[in-house]
């Protein structure tokens, strides 16, 4: 849960927080944090399902376009301009 953090450092941590804080303003102080924890992951949750609620709609939009056939009588791909070979014509014989 913790990733790197093992028994040991949590110990420390402990031991550092109690000194600072006195065993009084522990248990208050772990509540909050605990609160605060349960806070971030259910913002988190949501974010992360509305991005792939998004997801989902923009790649359902995707299929119906290329579902979509074109309309009758449209050309898929139409050049804007096509260049003639330019002829020199002062070298007649």
């Amino acid at each position: 849960m913790f990733g790197s953090i093992g028994m040991p450092e949590l110990i420390i941590i402990f031991v550092i927080a109690l000194i600072i804080f006195g065993p009084r303003k522990l248990p208050e102080l772990g509540k909050s944090l605990g609160k605060s924890l349960a806070e971030f992951k259910k913002a988190s949750n949501e974010l992360r399902n509305t991005l792939e609620e998004e997801i989902r709609i923009e790649e359902q939009k995707t299929e119906t376009v290329k579902q979509t056939p074109p309309a009758a009588g449209t050309a898929t791909s139409t050049p804007h301009h096509v260049e003639e070979p330019a002829v020199d014509h002062s070298h007649s014989a």
